[in-house]
């Protein structure tokens, strides 16, 4: 039987080598320097007393190994929390930085959260203990319980950023919880819609402290019969999917002009006013279609009288879907899905808007 030499400042660590002999089993008596079991930490100790220190005696020298932590405690050690809660790589929104969290919030491919009391992220690199964390859930307030739905919320704040989750809440009229891809896209919402008044109500929004939206089983009816809760993870909607797809989103503000796309080629006035008098809101009172590059779609810019109307048109209008003519060479029965997004134009010139 052969030791290695002991390491300064470490607990000595012995290897027996086994020249001759293969025994089935090897006992050891006792932990001390000579020897430990690293199954049973307490081998060879009397029974703890209870001290009402921590819980008990025993050695005061700890297991060699631990378990690592930052993955340890809750969901028995695994990442992630309920299905499609936001675990790692759920989000459908890439973007800068791999990596966010502790206390289950996840960073821009994380959709927000590692669900109730799962791992933290801080063994992984960042971000650094002690700092605060936002998480990717923002809060609505000031809704028109009459007009807004699951899918209108959707419909505004995709804008900003992918959504995950929209729930409404029962107890508190006119407010709804989102979920988004990460903390940036609320922070875009936030500072772009906060405060902005549309269908004669003032909608506030604010930071939760929620980590994620858990799913909804049985939700109750909006007063237009929708269901007060809808998943959006992967929904082909989000324009914030993969890194092309959000280079090509222009953050702006709320504008009383609307920039129309993804329409069926030979659009009309008419089918694009059909659509807003539908949802039953103000139709825009001068349209601008664009010259179209290509006839497999076309695009324009919508002009309202204030930003309000702007906002209930886009909330309404958009993903609205449009029948593709019969004369359109592809000849598709699917409809076209109408994209609307604000624009940075301040207005339609009068030689424009014809």
């Amino acid at each position: 039987m052969k030791a290695i030499n002991r390491v300064p400042g470490k607990i000595l660590q012995c290897v027996v080598l086994l020249i001759k002999y293969k025994p089935t089993k090897l006992n050891v008596y006792k932990n001390d320097a000579e020897s430990w079991d690293f199954t049973n930490p307490n081998v060879g100790m009397k029974e703890p007393q209870n001290t009402g220190g921590n819980g008990g005696g025993g050695s005061s020298r700890p297991p060699l190994l631990q378990e690592p932590r930052g993955f340890g405690g809750g969901m028995n050690g695994q990442m992630g929390g309920p299905r499609g809660s936001g675990g790692l790589f759920n989000s459908p929104m890439p973007d800068s930085g791999l990596m966010g969290g502790g206390q289950g919030q996840g960073g821009p491919f994380m959709g927000g959260a590692g669900g109730p009391g799962g791992a933290s992220l801080s063994a992984m690199g960042q971000p650094q203990p002690g700092l605060p964390q936002q998480g990717a859930v923002l809060m609505v307030y000031g809704l028109n319980k009459d007009k807004m739905n699951a899918d209108r919320i959707f419909n505004l704040l995709c804008l900003y950023g992918n959504i995950v989750r929209i729930k409404f809440l029962k107890t508190k009229e006119g407010c709804a919880m989102v979920q988004m891809g990460d903390a940036l896209a609320v922070e875009r919402a936030v500072a772009n819609l906060n405060n902005t008044t549309f269908f004669g109500c003032k909608m506030q929004l604010g930071y939760s402290k929620q980590a994620f939206l858990a799913d909804v089983q049985q939700p109750y009816d909006l007063p237009d019969g929708t269901p007060s809760f809808k998943d959006y993870m992967g929904n082909k909607n989000n324009r914030f999917i993969n890194p092309e797809m959000a280079s090509k989103n222009r953050i702006q503000p709320p504008s009383k002009i609307l920039h129309f796309f993804n329409t069926p080629p030979g659009l009309d006035e008419d089918t694009l006013k059909q659509v807003f008098m539908e949802g039953d809101v103000i139709e825009p009172k001068s349209i601008k279609l664009f010259p179209s590059k290509t006839e497999r779609s076309s695009s324009g810019l919508l002009e309202f009288s204030n930003i309000s109307e702007a906002l209930e048109a886009l909330v309404v209008g958009n993903h609205a879907p449009i029948p593709n003519p019969i004369s359109v060479s592809t000849d598709s029965k699917f409809p076209f899905i109408m994209k609307l997004c604000f624009s940075s134009s301040r207005h339609i010139p009068n030689k424009m808007a014809e």
